[in-house]
């Protein structure tokens, strides 16, 4: 009793120190709110008008970005569906196999009816030993969280979450709304900021707050802008920050750009078909985290030779499977459909020409 009750008190100590930077934010943004607003805006500016714009346009931002950063932080990662999970007669069989390549055969079988592409490097099927698990395109075992995370991109400690499909959305807007944040208190600060060193606030303790206020929103706004750079990149490339690192594999080896559709198509898998909901820290990404469509065509010969869902034919098959548990809006239909090749520069000429001297060719789709 003894360990398991250490080991239970480490957790515990584990699960507070995790929080630690997610309080540090918030103890950083109140401090910013009660600069801003009573510092600055009701003390410092005379001008009635000015004062009501700029309090008017903040709260605004800051409403977006405390909502954003609050969907980043308590949306609950998504993990695998039970379709991924092996079967109790499975997990026998798995562990009576002394030899790797016996397990292999076991899990390729298993991984036959399921939309599962991509490999390890040594070009086995990837499967995680601590949630028994086939895992699916794009999902990574967390050590943090300890499980298994859909198209993980990070385990980031200042949102204390797995950052992931269910939530990258969130984390996109939460990154552009604290840079919009942080660049509109440093353009509306600055001309008082000026104003400190050629002595033209009164002598109180607003003036303090207005330096401070300066230097931390415009320091903020430097690291905010690369990193909102660098993760605009990878939506528009469609990859994940594990994948940058590491390129997924494929039946027919490493390919960095897989997963890539277009710029545009790229866009609306993550932030949704209605404009309407991209500015709003809601969900609307396409699919459910378990299948994407590829470009590729060199797909591996012992899955389906066409997208569930997408062929008639293949109907009844997908309805006995039943998966996945969720159908796709209309909307996302019309995105994972459109289409055969995914790669918007294509032309339709281009495609027949294709479609005729491969007949073959089928695309990875979401069931």
């Amino acid at each position: 009793m003894a360990p398991s009750g250490s080991r239970s008190i480490k957790r515990g100590c584990q699960r507070v120190l995790y929080w630690i930077p997610v309080l540090f934010i918030a103890l950083i943004v109140a401090w910013s709110y009660y600069a801003y607003v009573l510092q600055l805006c009701i003390e410092s500016i005379e001008d009635t008008g000015q004062k009501v714009v700029y309090l008017l346009v903040y709260h605004a931002i800051f409403i977006m970005f405390v909502w954003a950063y609050w969907q980043t932080i308590f949306t609950k990662p998504m993990n695998p569906l039970k379709e991924f999970h092996l079967s109790y007669s499975d997990k026998e069989l798995l562990e009576r196999e002394d030899r790797g390549e016996s397990q292999q055969e076991i899990l390729r079988r298993i991984a036959k009816d399921l939309p599962i592409y991509t490999r390890t490097n040594s070009g086995a099927i990837r499967f995680c030993d601590r949630c028994q698990l086939l895992k699916p395109d794009r999902c990574h075992h967390c050590s943090v969280c300890d499980k298994c995370i859909l198209k993980m991109d990070h385990h980031c400690p200042w949102v204390n979450n797995c950052v992931g499909f269910s939530n990258y959305k969130y984390f996109m807007l939460f990154l552009a709304y604290s840079l919009l944040y942080c660049l509109f208190i440093t353009a509306t600060d600055l001309q008082y900021f000026i104003k400190f060193w050629t002595n033209g606030l009164p002598d109180t303790q607003a003036k303090f707050h207005i330096l401070f206020l300066f230097f931390s929103a415009s320091m903020f706004s430097v690291s905010l802008a690369s990193l909102f750079t660098y993760h605009c990149w990878l939506v528009c490339k469609n990859r994940s920050t594990l994948e940058a690192v590491r390129a997924p594999v494929f039946r027919h080896g490493t390919d960095k750009n897989g997963f890539s559709l277009g710029v545009s198509k790229n866009f609306r898998q993550v932030f949704g078909d209605e404009v309407k909901y991209w500015p709003v820290p809601i969900f609307s990404s396409l699919g459910e985290g378990c299948s994407f469509p590829s470009c590729l065509v060199n797909l591996d010969p012992e899955q389906p030779s066409s997208p569930t869902g997408s062929n008639p034919a293949n109907k009844g098959a997908a309805e006995g499977r039943q998966f996945p548990s969720k159908p796709l809006r209309e909307s996302q239909s019309r995105l994972l459909t459109s289409t055969p090749s995914w790669t918007e520069s294509d032309n339709a000429a281009d495609k027949d020409k294709k479609g005729a001297s491969n007949p073959g060719m089928t695309i990875e789709n979401e069931a």
